[in-house]
């Protein structure tokens, strides 16, 4: 800490101040009267009103379809109206499983029946408010009874079924048990049914997410013993959304799919529990010692199994169709009516959902309010601005990926960009999103003072990338004007937008200091929140002032804030990821055949095991990047054009503007993505093994990973083509 807060100080980051430069799309007088009009902002950003709101909306669970999560809905539609918004609440119709049976038993070698319950604790008023909480389960599961051994199957990645095939152990006709972390939750039943299992149990290790990381609820913020992790399985990586209704809004005339022909359900039932129930079934398992990294938190020895535990599961589920409501909420822009800054933020919760997503929520609600009262005083927005408070994200995205399917042409024509945020809590700026946004964002970190240490949000990130960050990050500090924001995968609102219709998307959030032990659970409360997470809603005050500048920045430059070398130097990155992964690939396929050839293969496993030969793979060709390169070099040099010509201070046109904001759809295909055409981003997509995480040129980059090689070189051509265009859209801005 003595050496973070050193940094804060002699590396220059004075606390108290904020560096007033130029904003990019702006001259130097309409930089002065944004900045003026962001102050004035500020000083109408109330915690105390934030905290309430939270109290009120988390008080009771609110799913999608609930009486509750409807009196949400006129809760958030009510003070929009009140704040003189034009005000909608668009409805859709969903496919909504909610748990009928939930039964798992250990019936050999001993006996133990799950309790799949999580306790009320005294300490925390709103665990007692349980009438509409949903219990632990994991939708979009399929219905199922099964009974099988148990198979330890860590964390459920691909990587950890090379090393079980090394023990020559399999899943199939098992059951796998994977602990949370690693990839995404759905990645773990998708491989697992992939491989042949019959059914997966996910549970929280306390390694990683209990006591092993800290004091556990209501002592400390990390998960409580009963604890467990609800969340949707899903398959978000082929498309997220309503099941039934891909493409199009899930509104009530839509044809939909039938259920059982559904891509996006899994094939085999499964079910997260805590590491209370899970600890029963570990201990009764046996078969060889897992590796040293598979180790848990749990006072037993792991073991891999196959058996000698052998358990019960069986899952019913209502199949209902629910209703939808998403807040649309719209103040009408004085210039360019017809141009749309969006911002959204979730509604919907599997609990209480302080922290997921109410806590976003109210910062929204704080944003909206202050830019209303701005709009009454005369101050209001150059162009159109939309706050959406989306429903049924738990299950998939699906209020917000339902209105974007169902607005598609009209958002493809007018959406200027999106900005998003989710939960919220105390600590580091973290945003990610669309690279040609990265510089504006920057310029928004560094307007925003964080409110612990004084110091604006982009030097306090700064710190912490020279204390903790990797040697290549702590590099870019000093040769790198602009911090890189992260690009996005999966997980929130932000996905349709972006990766459906190429729309130009930030998704906002503070972190890095506060558990989230309590996410998905009974525990995600505001008594927790406002405990562990973020005591007096500071961060949440300051959530609102990012994302609001960055919101209020987007509906009033003259020329929209787009910038293209960031995109140039980011994908350049990319590029230079891709290269190395190949060369890796080939290195570790040559050395590991090599092993194999003269019987040693052991590669790092315990070598007193009995563990089997792997079997050799194809050895990973020389691929020709050069048309990705040459298409790269075309974008270095027309963004570095545009870079001159915005500092030259020409004025913009409304022609302009729309070239900017639609050019982001340039990096996308209307064919999308190898076997997943809803992705149709080429730059940023979810990865097809990862979920929640990014990949980036995915098309090339997954090509390699899967060792699809034959697809890599049609791949290749597809990016530098995107690449291109994007390039051709530069020059034609620099031309105008």
């Amino acid at each position: 800490m003595l050496r973070f807060l050193s940094l804060l100080v002699l590396g220059g980051f004075i606390a108290g101040t904020v560096n007033a430069q130029g904003l990019l799309g702006f001259d130097d007088a309409g930089a002065a009267a944004q900045l003026e009009l962001e102050a004035d902002f500020d000083s109408r950003l109330s915690a105390a009103d934030q905290e309430e709101w939270l109290r009120i909306l988390s008080r009771d669970p609110h799913h999608v379809g609930s009486p509750e999560g409807r009196a949400v809905v006129d809760f958030v539609a009510e003070r929009f109206e009140e704040w003189g918004y034009d005000v909608e609440i668009a409805e859709y119709q969903v496919l909504f499983p909610s748990p009928r049976t939930r039964e798992l038993e250990l019936v050999a070698p001993t006996r133990y029946t799950a309790g799949l319950t999580e306790d009320t604790l005294p300490e925390d008023l709103s665990t007692a408010r349980t009438d509409n909480l949903l219990p632990p389960y994991n939708a979009f599961s399929i219905d199922g009874e099964v009974e099988a051994e148990l198979v330890f199957v860590n964390y459920g990645t691909p990587a950890d079924y090379e090393i079980l095939d090394r023990y020559g152990i399999s899943v199939e006709g098992k059951i796998a048990i994977a602990r949370y972390g690693g990839s995404w939750r759905g990645i773990k039943p998708k491989l697992a049914g992939e491989k042949g299992a019959i059914g997966t149990i996910i549970y929280s290790d306390p390694a990683d997410d209990g006591y092993g990381a800290g004091d556990t609820y209501p002592d400390g913020p990390y998960k409580h013993e009963s604890g467990v992790q609800r969340g949707s399985v899903m398959d978000m990586p082929t498309y997220p959304g309503d099941p039934l209704t891909p493409f199009v809004g899930a509104t009530a005339e839509a044809e939909r799919l039938p259920r059982e022909e559904a891509p996006t359900i899994t094939r085999i039932p499964v079910l997260p529990i805590s590491y209370r129930d899970a600890l029963p079934l570990l201990e009764a398992m046996g078969g060889e010692v897992v590796p040293r990294e598979w180790r848990g938190g749990l006072p037993i020895t792991y073991h891999l199994g196959p058996g000698p535990a052998r358990v019960r599961m069986k899952l019913e589920f209502n199949w209902d169709m629910v209703p939808a409501y998403n807040v649309i909420a719209r103040l009408e822009g004085s210039e360019y009516p017809d141009q749309l800054v969006i911002r959204g933020n979730h509604h919907d919760g599997w609990n209480h959902g302080a922290a997921d997503p109410i806590s976003g929520l109210v910062a929204l609600m704080g944003e909206a309010r202050a830019l209303a009262e701005l709009a009454a005083e005369g101050n209001g927005p150059q162009r159109t601005v939309v706050y959406a408070a989306w429903d049924s994200e738990e299950q998939g995205l699906i209020g917000s990926t339902e209105w974007v399917e169902h607005h598609a042409a009209m958002l493809d024509e007018n959406a200027v960009a999106y900005i998003n945020t989710d939960g919220n809590s105390r600590g580091f700026v973290n945003i990610g999103g669309s690279h040609v946004l990265e510089k504006m964002a920057n310029e928004v970190m560094r307007d925003v003072e964080d409110p612990q240490t004084g110091v604006s949000a982009a030097d306090r990130r700064r710190a912490r990338i020279e204390v903790n960050g990797a040697a290549a990050a702590r590099a870019e500090l000093n040769s790198r004007a602009d911090l890189r924001i992260s690009p996005l995968g999966s997980g929130s609102d932000y996905s349709p937008f972006l990766q459906h219709l190429g729309i130009a998307s930030l998704n906002i959030s503070f972190g890095g200091e506060a558990s989230d032990g309590s996410y998905h659970t009974l525990y995600d409360t505001y008594e927790h929140y406002t405990k562990f997470r973020d005591p007096g809603l500071v961060y949440n005050v300051a959530l609102a002032q990012v994302a609001g500048r960055a919101t209020m920045r987007l509906a009033n430059a003259p020329r929209l804030p787009f910038e293209y070398t960031g995109l140039s130097d980011n994908i350049s990155l990319y590029m230079s990821e891709i290269e190395e992964l190949a060369d890796s690939m080939r290195e570790a396929t040559l050395s590991s055949n090599a092993r194999i050839d003269s019987g040693v293969y052991d590669l790092a496993l315990d070598p007193t095991r009995n563990i089997v030969a792997p079997l050799k793979k194809a050895e990973v060709p020389y691929f020709n990047f050069a048309p990705l390169k040459n298409a790269l070099d075309e974008l270095e040099q027309a963004a570095a054009d545009y870079a001159d010509v915005v500092a030259s201070g020409l004025p913009a046109s409304e022609s302009v503007n729309k070239l900017l904001y639609s050019s982001e759809r340039e990096l996308t295909r209307d064919d999308g993505l190898p076997g997943r055409p809803w992705f149709t981003h080429h730059i940023y997509a979810p990865g097809f093994y990862t979920g929640y995480g990014v990949k980036t040129i995915p098309g090339v980059r997954e090509a390699i990973e899967e060792r699809q090689y034959e697809r890599v070189e049609d791949e290749i051509f597809v990016a530098a083509d995107v690449i291109s265009g994007m390039a051709a859209r530069v020059r034609e801005l620099v031309e105008r």
